[in-house]
């Protein structure tokens, strides 16, 4: 959402000073030393987007199973029980029987994943909380060639961490929202088409 990204204007704004042609005025400060670090909502402060993320992940599942069953031919007072073969009365069949089974199962699973950002973003302080830190948002959209491409920032941060030339390593900044997109001709070559999604989603081989 662009509008929750957009620009913050100061809340008030200065009366225009009135001159009266000396140069010593009474409602104008000169100031030798300023403190130039945001603190007031609408001024402006600098992310240093330093982000990397590295993840990986490995899963490893084996089972075994394995069951025998066996029956020995019953015996009645001392002979063994059996019956007469179908079409071969001379032949005869015991009762005994066995059966086994066995199962198993090996299953490995690895996963990794790695990004990294760099770059600066200018954003502006939205709102100055009670504790006295930050609330800064902002966006940088590039158009390049055909397609646009948007960095988003917002998050918390605290005067502490704000360096004297007026920036702040994103590392440093609290509940930090950070977004990279893009759309245009670049955007769409680098998304599946839909017939291609829909067969990795539903072809099971």
């Amino acid at each position: 959402d662009e509008k929750a990204f957009a620009p913050t204007m100061p809340l008030t704004s200065d009366p225009v000073a009135q001159r009266n042609g000396s140069l010593f005025q009474e409602n104008i400060a000169v100031v030798l030393f300023e403190d130039t670090k945001a603190r007031r909502v609408g001024d402006i402060i600098t992310i240093v987007l330093t982000e990397q993320t590295n993840a990986s992940k490995k899963a490893t599942t084996k089972t075994a199973k394995k069951s025998d069953f066996s029956a020995e031919n019953p015996l009645i007072l001392g002979n063994e029980l059996s019956l007469k073969a179908p079409g071969n009365p001379d032949m005869r069949l015991g009762l005994g029987m066995s059966s086994g089974s066995n199962q198993s199962f090996d299953g490995k699973g690895d996963s990794s994943l790695s990004n990294t950002l760099t770059g600066r973003i200018t954003v502006t302080v939205a709102e100055v909380l009670s504790n006295g830190y930050l609330l800064v948002k902002g966006e940088k959209r590039l158009t390049i060639n055909q397609g646009d491409e948007y960095v988003q920032v917002s998050g918390y941060v605290r005067p502490m961490d704000i360096q004297p030339d007026n920036t702040v390593l994103s590392t440093h900044v609290a509940d930090a929202r950070i977004s990279y997109t893009g759309d245009g001709a670049i955007g769409d070559a680098t998304n599946m088409g839909f017939l291609t999604n829909l067969f990795n989603k539903w072809w099971p081989f």
